[in-house]
């Protein structure tokens, strides 16, 4: 039997950048991580592509899904939803490959309660004027709704210690690069290669 997948939850406050970091780290060759693509009912941003950023469902939809029990998480957050179906994520964690979510922090929070196990990274911004500056320059949403996301972005930063580490978006290849040795680490605990040498020796 293989050893079970790990499970990587990449989360963070609005705008500090976290699909700019996925996308970034799943171009590198030497990545070996299976994305979990999400579902959401907001509108999709330019370049978007449905089946690769996202899965963009009508709210109905949406509705649908989570009382058909087929999200591992899901979340209301500026007045869109969004969620992670459970039979990828599960299917292919029991095949040996790690998985990688990259999702708001409510839903984060839901994840860490089903998956205790799981890896969970917090992606700080450098700054908040910094934070401030990149939902702005997205060009994408109202006054009003910029000022909703900082209001939620700073609530979310008070979140930062439900997680098991804290990488700093700053230059986004720099936080590949600490993101990746996460991993690495995390696949070296002691408690996981333990695990494997116990079956080898017929102990376990």
């Amino acid at each position: 039997m293989s050893e079970r997948g790990l499970l990587i939850v990449l989360s963070g406050p609005s705008g500090v950048g976290k699909g700019t970091v996925r996308k970034a780290l799943f171009s590198q060759p030497d990545i070996n991580l299976h994305y979990s693509v999400s579902v959401t009912t907001r509108k999709p941003r330019e370049g978007e592509v449905d089946g690769v950023d996202y899965f963009f469902k009508t709210r109905e939809e949406f509705e649908q899904m989570i009382r058909e029990n087929k999200l591992l998480e899901w979340a209301e957050y500026v007045g869109n939803y969004y969620g992670t179906p459970i039979d990828y994520v599960e299917k292919t964690l029991q095949e040996g490959k790690d998985v990688f979510l990259e999702i708001e922090v409510q839903g984060a929070m839901q994840v860490r309660k089903v998956f205790p196990e799981g890896l969970f990274i917090f992606l700080a911004p450098p700054s908040l004027s910094e934070l401030e500056k990149r939902i702005i320059s997205r060009g994408t949403e109202s006054a009003e709704h910029i000022q909703n996301r900082l209001k939620a972005a700073k609530e979310e930063l008070e979140m930062m210690d439900a997680y098991d580490y804290v990488v700093e978006n700053d230059k986004v290849e720099l936080a590949c690069e600490r993101i990746k040795a996460i991993v690495m680490a995390e696949h070296c605990r002691r408690e996981r290669v333990a695990k494997r040498y116990k079956r080898m020796l017929g102990v376990e």
